[in-house]
């Protein structure tokens, strides 16, 4: 349970660090006020677009190979981030340091509330 909690920690960290960062990246490597905008909001759109096959394969594979897996190339995407040129690169490495994450919700559900509704349809 310590390493969930810390995980949903990093996580918060990782979705608002961008809005930090954005005060001495912006310069650094030639983004705009409204590209820093887009690129936090590609994270979002992301997130949606890939909740419902991320959750598919943690059926597929199940929760402790799954939850392994989202730690790991969620760290190497977030340390990706660091080599950003431009607001392409920018944008691509948001774009994949959300895609490790979208099923972690669904597996500290069943974590922390076993009886809670997992999917339609299964109760």
């Amino acid at each position: 349970m310590p390493i969930l909690i810390l995980a949903y920690i990093f996580n918060y960290l990782d979705r608002n660090n961008v809005g930090f960062a954005g005060l001495t990246m912006n310069q650094a490597i030639g983004l705009t006020a409204t590209q820093l905008g887009f690129g936090a909001g590609v994270f979002f759109i992301a997130y949606c677009l890939l909740e419902v096959p991320s959750n598919i394969a943690l059926y597929r594979v199940g929760a402790r190979v799954w939850l392994s897996r989202i730690m790991i190339s969620w760290g190497l995407a977030s340390a990706a981030t660091a080599f950003a040129v431009g607001p392409s690169s920018f944008y691509a490495l948001r774009f994949c340091s959300v895609r490790p994450r979208p099923a972690s919700s669904r597996v500290s559900r069943s974590i922390w509330a076993p009886g809670f509704p997992r999917s339609i349809g299964r109760g």
